[in-house]
């Protein structure tokens, strides 16, 4: 199940949602935070809160070094 973070309507983005919607998504579904993902701080929030998996694009798009970005947040699942 994604929770999409980006308010389509608004463009506004609210990283708090994974928190907040978390305890409503039946346990054992995969949940994934998209939207406003920007570095492995908020990549590494996403997994406090619950959230398996993350959806990014604007942060790789908008990098100038996208493999070093994708290996730090790839580095917050084996802390």
């Amino acid at each position: 199940m994604g929770i999409n973070h980006r308010n389509l309507n608004t463009l506004t983005v609210d990283t708090g949602l994974t928190a907040r919607l978390r305890p409503r998504v039946p346990s054992g579904t995969v949940l994934v935070a998209e939207s406003g993902i920007r570095d492995a701080g908020d990549a590494r929030r996403m997994r406090v809160v619950g959230a398996d998996a993350i959806l990014v694009g604007e942060a790789l798009m908008r990098s100038d070094d996208p493999r070093t970005l994708i290996r730090e947040m790839t580095r917050v699942e084996r802390e």
